[in-house]
């Protein structure tokens, strides 16, 4: 079923298909994975912490359960791997920052403990920018390297979890997206991305960026795989009072659909996406749209609300519920804290009530917008950056301005709506080419049918980088 020597590039769905057959030891699995994130992470510095002692027994525990009968589900035996901010009780969970390095929970966060009650392996914990914000702490070496082409931005915040999926060293991961953080990264490696619809996944035992626009998603390398981990992660949370109540539909189901893409109205505004855009960009998103089309879709041409303006006020929401989150720690003690980091909590404690208040009408106002925009279509193509690829360097430039990042990704942050990045082709630079899908609120299943049947359509998904 497997080319044995390239197994840790298998699509996840298929792994726990051969685990459940019993044609695959989660064991067996597990030791390969272990092994290959030895061999090949270590210049490309996408794990902190590498958990192999208990990734080791939670396979044996789920060999010996599913040959006694126990099978959990799709998740149960697979590796998988989490970015360095959600608590798991007794283990570092760093925040990618020197404040934290230290930090042990007494409570392992809900979306963890959901893939541990399905059986899922944790190999470990990846990096991350400092506080999920802006530039990699030096207390936990070198920065991330892009297993794609050397020298370029891997994206971020969950830079890990980006390098490790897309280097076949976990067969998807847990990321957070408070600006960009789960689609960035994914644009960038080739993967199928997902932050879902504010609320839709529990932050119980997450560390805070912006608790108004935080969100928890899977970074997988298809559709498919990211389905998966979604139908485990998706619900209501009695810790968290911000998750939703909503029922869970059956997302890897919704796949199942021979329609697919048929009949979905796919909306576009070019103005929007405006001329400094990379002409690849634009070109692979045209040629996506023509797939889509010969699928059965509808391509529709929209105005966008004021995406722009409410892109730019997401930052001082951002900065503010930063602050508020660290100003304890960060007033007692800002030593352990980054360059970056450090200054984006003094911005936040230094808005005015009047600045902070007009932002949080501009989301609002922004939101009801949006919302109205989906009454003509059900999802919107748009780019997930300016740029196929940022260098390192040239990231130092931008990160000055945050606002030029996150232009086609925060406004999406401001009305809580899912968002799903996927691969549409591959630049000359040798990067891959990535692009969104934005939905209504809890539009997640039609997404994902879409981006599956244009996966089904298409081989991006299944590029590979030459490590």
């Amino acid at each position: 079923m497997f080319d044995t020597s390239r197994i840790h590039y298998a699509a996840l769905t298929d792994v726990a298909d051969a685990i459940r057959d019993g044609d695959l030891s989660p064991v067996t699995l597990t030791e390969t994975m272990l092994s290959r994130v030895e061999a090949v992470d270590p210049p490309l510095n996408s794990y902190i912490a590498v958990m192999a002692d208990e990734a080791r027994a939670q396979a044996g525990k789920a060999e010996a359960e599913i040959a006694s009968g126990r099978y959990r589900g799709k998740l149960h035996g697979v590796p998988i791997a989490i970015k360095d901010l959600f608590y798991t009780a007794g283990t570092p969970s760093t925040f990618g920052s020197g404040a934290y390095k230290s930090y042990r929970a007494n409570y392992t966060a809900t979306v963890v403990r959901r893939l541990e009650t399905a059986g899922a392996v944790i190999l470990g914990r990846l990096h991350l920018h400092e506080g999920a914000y802006g530039e990699h702490h030096a207390d936990f070496g070198a920065n991330p390297a892009h297993p794609w082409a050397k020298g370029y931005w891997p994206g971020g915040s969950s830079s890990g979890s980006g390098v490790a999926t897309a280097a076949g060293l976990c067969f998807g991961s847990l990321g957070s997206d408070t600006g960009g953080s789960i689609r960035f990264p994914s644009a960038t490696n080739g993967l199928t991305g997902l932050k879902p619809t504010w609320g839709r996944v529990s932050r119980h035992g997450v560390f805070t960026l912006a608790n108004s626009l935080d969100t928890v998603g899977p970074m997988c390398r298809s559709a498919a795989d990211a389905a998966a981990m979604f139908d485990v992660i998706a619900g209501q949370d009695a810790s968290d009072s911000t998750s939703l109540a909503a029922p869970v539909p059956d997302y890897s189901g919704a796949l199942r659909d021979a329609l697919g893409a048929r009949d979905i109205r796919i909306g576009i505004d070019w103005s929007y996406i405006g001329d400094d855009t990379d002409p690849e960009i634009i070109h692979a998103m045209e040629n996506a749209l023509e797939v889509f089309a010969d699928l059965g879709a509808r391509v529709v041409p929209i105005t966008l609300p004021n995406v722009d303006e409410v892109g730019r006020l997401q930052p001082i929401i951002m900065e503010a519920e930063c602050a508020a989150f660290h100003a304890d720690l960060y007033r007692a003690d800002p030593s352990g804290f980054g360059r970056r980091l450090s200054a984006a909590i003094e911005r936040g404690m230094a808005y005015d009530p009047v600045t902070l208040a007009r932002a949080y009408i501009e989301r609002d106002l922004f939101r009801g917008a949006l919302a109205r925009t989906f009454d003509s279509v059900d999802m919107i193509l748009a780019p997930v950056m300016t740029a196929v690829g940022i260098t390192y360097e040239a990231l130092e430039t931008l990160l000055d301005d945050v606002t030029r990042i996150v232009r086609f990704s925060a406004p999406y942050n401001m009305s809580g709506s899912p968002a799903l990045t996927f691969p549409v082709g591959m630049a000359k630079a040798g990067l891959p080419i990535g692009v969104q899908l934005v939905g209504p609120h809890l539009g997640e299943a039609q997404m994902l049918k879409a981006v599956h049947a244009y996966q089904q359509a298409t081989d991006w998904h299944l590029k590979r980088p030459a490590l």
